[in-house]
């Protein structure tokens, strides 16, 4: 990660509830997980731990696969950890925005959403900012299913819903200034609109670059990053345009 935001100079005006529940829920998610030490009712064998954290992914991931409806189930990729029955591929779409594939990742996105995420929620309210954050997920877990319509490795992760929120974020409060540690040790005040342009750019080209080049994936759905901010610009200017037709201030509307 190039730039780490710490802080935007936007005042917010009232509690970001919803931001920090996010944060919260996703956090306890990873903590009940099978890859976090917390968990301590799964097995502790090397064995047992493996096929528990697989069946989790399977389970709770997005498989671009079951969600086009190109296969029911997509079997373990370790055949010995056995199936995974029971699973809602509906549900699975909602459910991997908050399973993290590690500490690192949780941390990433929850910064990202940390900082951006108040601001957002203050300019659109509260209700808005939680369907955004939904519908900009889902959309970003269906962007990434059509570029990889076979795919059947399992999506997860919070940050196609958070790329959203970037995305409006570009649209609502682009006039903000950014405390940013760049190359993750140079404090500098960037603007925001500069900070979330850069962001989108980079991973529109991580996106090209890797789906051209055989063997060049990274194991990072870039797609769902890309179909994500895009998904939130437009939610953006559609807020926006309802601000306008109806004379109400975002910060009014909850």
């Amino acid at each position: 990660m190039a730039a780490l935001p710490l802080n935007d100079d936007y005042p917010v005006r009232r509690a970001p509830v919803v931001a920090y529940t996010l944060i919260a829920v996703n956090v306890l998610v990873y903590l009940l997980s099978p890859q976090a030490a917390t968990a301590v009712w799964y097995p502790v064998d090397m064995v047992g731990r493996f096929c528990a954290i697989q069946d989790y992914f399977m389970r709770w991931g997005a498989v671009p696969a079951e969600i086009l409806g190109q296969v029911d189930r997509v079997p373990h990729a370790v055949p010995e950890c056995g199936s995974v029955d029971g699973k809602s591929v509906w549900f699975s779409v909602l459910s991997s925005m908050f399973v993290h594939a590690g500490a690192m990742h949780l941390l990433g996105n929850m910064v990202y959403l940390f900082v951006f995420g108040p601001v957002v929620e203050d300019r659109i309210g509260r209700v808005r900012f939680l369907l955004l954050y939904a519908v900009t997920g889902v959309a970003a877990a269906y962007g990434f299913s059509l570029v990889e319509p076979g795919g059947e490795m399992p999506m997860v992760g919070a940050s196609g819903a958070i790329s959203g929120v970037l995305g409006a974020y570009l649209v609502v409060q682009f006039r903000s200034r950014v405390t940013t540690l760049v190359f993750v040790v140079i404090p500098m005040r960037l603007p925001g609109w500069a900070l979330v342009g850069s962001y989108f750019v980079l991973q529109y080209l991580l996106y090209v670059t890797t789906s051209n080049s055989p063997g060049a994936g990274s194991g990072v759905a870039y797609a769902a990053h890309v179909y994500g901010f895009i998904a939130g610009v437009i939610a953006g200017l559609v807020v926006y345009r309802l601000r306008w037709r109806s004379g109400t201030r975002l910060s009014d509307v909850y």
